[in-house]
């Protein structure tokens, strides 16, 4: 490992040091930087991801905490891509807040949750490294704002639907441009290239440099740290050898088998509009239609053909299926077939 690089990786952060109470600091500053506010955890709540044993998949670790307000965070850190990633935050959030109102309860014991994803993969579009989402109800005639009668301390208030439905941040730290201006530059300078500055004044960052440093652990932390980044490692450069290899396999069959089928079509198509527009203009149309179509569907058969290439390297490695459904979009009997 590159001691250069002296403070420990935040998802080694989330998944190992969190728990205990004089590192809540280092997560605080990361959500007082986004939130604008300043933060207090009072307590780390059980996560099912937050594994700690040695055959974890490595590429998913999260934690959920809870401030004196007892609004609840899901901080989670995902390393390597996954197709239905929104839908994953979502179920995330809703289990959460199923799981902390009891049944009976009133609805006003429903607690506000911010989801924070930390993704170091292509996403999708966009040219931002940090996106915001909020639920709010706009008028459709009006364009005004929905505000909601409801009642605290025998108090009528009102209250706006952003301050109680969940919001989202998805810091996307591949697409940050390495320029730290602002507190949360610093920190996305840390996420992504785990640099601190010397005279830092970003929240949590100060707390990070102290606590989290390489030559402060011990022999056995630091080879088991050592070994995580290792399986990260390899982990990236299976998915980008499988992806690279899918995709060469995919385009040289898909060529081969494009060009057939559309010569093939191309005749028949030709022979048919020739006899009603004349020989001449309907072997042109054909070839021209045969081709197009030819080489559509050699892209679909090219593009599965490198889907199940991919599986296949990573089955051979022992991935789990459902990882592997993920990364592929495969069926479970696609992938047992290989």
């Amino acid at each position: 490992m590159n001691v250069e690089n002296k403070y420990i990786r935040f998802d080694w952060v989330v998944k190992r040091m969190l728990r205990d109470k004089a590192n809540f600091g280092v997560l605080e500053g990361l959500i007082t930087v986004l939130l604008g506010e300043p933060v207090h955890i009072v307590e780390i709540l059980e996560s099912e991801g937050n594994q700690e044993t040695d055959d974890d998949k490595y590429n998913r670790v999260d934690v959920k905490a809870k401030n004196d307000r007892d609004e609840i965070f899901i901080v989670e850190v995902q390393l390597t891509r996954q197709l239905y990633y929104l839908e994953r935050i979502l179920y995330g959030v809703a289990k959460t807040l199923t799981e902390h109102i009891k049944l009976g309860h009133l609805y006003n014991e429903v607690k506000k949750v911010y989801s924070i994803s930390i993704v170091y993969f292509d996403l999708g579009k966009g040219s931002d490294y940090l996106y915001h989402g909020q639920t709010s109800f706009i008028g459709v005639h009006t364009n005004d704002k929905l505000e909601i009668n409801t009642k605290e301390n025998d108090i009528i208030k009102m209250k706006t639907p952003e301050a109680v439905f969940p919001e989202y941040f998805i810091i996307r730290v591949n697409q940050f441009n390495d320029v730290a201006r602002t507190p949360l530059d610093e920190w996305l300078d840390y996420l992504k290239n785990g640099h601190i500055k010397d005279d830092t004044t970003a929240p949590g960052l100060s707390e990070a440099r102290e606590k989290l440093e390489y030559l402060s652990m011990s022999d056995a932390e630091r080879h088991a740290y050592e070994r995580h980044l290792d399986a990260i490692m390899v982990q990236e450069d299976v998915l980008t050898t499988a992806k690279i290899e899918g995709r060469a396999e995919g385009r040289a069959e898909g060529r081969a088998e494009g060009r057939a089928e559309g010569r093939a079509e191309g005749r028949a198509e030709g022979r048919a509009e020739g006899r009603a527009e004349g020989r001449a203009e309907g072997r042109a149309e054909g070839r021209a239609e045969g081709r197009a179509e030819g080489r559509a569907e050699g892209r679909a058969e090219g593009e599965h053909t490198k889907s199940v290439a991919v599986a296949r390297k990573l089955k051979e490695l022992g991935v789990d299926t459902s990882v592997i459904m993920e990364s592929t979009g495969l069926t479970e009997e696609d992938i047992n077939s290989l």
